[in-house]
């Protein structure tokens, strides 16, 4: 694997090289851009190494995260799309491999029987108990170095970020 501050610096030099061809490039807004989906991809790829000892993949155990952390521990299919930007097929295909490991169950909503309802189990309770503390170190180490404000900066700089793209789907969507 790429040493990520050598992809950086290549990247660095290749939008010196675009700016060349493409005069009125946004460079600082294309370098956060890409800089982000470098530096998220290789977090992904961290956080994996812990999920393949289990034979898991990250949208199954991000799908068991909000599971879990849901006040009643249940939510419908269609939220859970939404909350892991999976579609409705490979949530389906997530599901079943949750039930088949009996980590989730798949019910009726008591106030409406047409309602599909998912819901963490107490064995996929232990085993989100189980994974998460050996994950820490890890996420832990990924921000050292960074102060308390610096933290609370990023994550308001990201959020705000968050916010403009929402906007942005939302000018597209009308």
């Amino acid at each position: 694997m790429a040493r990520l501050c050598n992809c950086i610096a290549m990247m660095d030099e290749g939008i010196e090289r675009m700016l060349d061809a493409i005069p009125h490039l946004p460079v600082e807004q294309a370098r956060l851009c890409r800089l982000m989906l470098m530096v998220g991809a290789r977090m992904d790829e961290a956080l994996d190494e812990k999920l393949k000892s289990q034979q898991l993949i990250d949208s199954e155990f991000l799908t068991l995260l909000i599971l879990y952390s849901s006040p009643d521990g249940s939510s419908t299919p269609g939220e859970l799309c939404e909350f892991t930007s999976q579609g409705s097929t490979n949530m389906t295909r997530i599901g079943n491999a949750l039930v088949k490991r009996g980590l989730i169950s798949r019910g009726s909503s008591t106030e409406d029987r047409r309602r599909v309802l998912i819901r963490i189990t107490a064995a996929g309770r232990r085993f989100v108990q189980k994974m998460l503390p050996p994950m820490f170190p890890r996420v832990e180490a990924m921000f050292a170095g960074f102060s308390a404000a610096e933290r609370n900066q990023l994550s308001r700089l990201l959020r705000k970020l968050a916010k403009n793209l929402d906007q942005l789907d939302a000018e597209d969507a009308s």
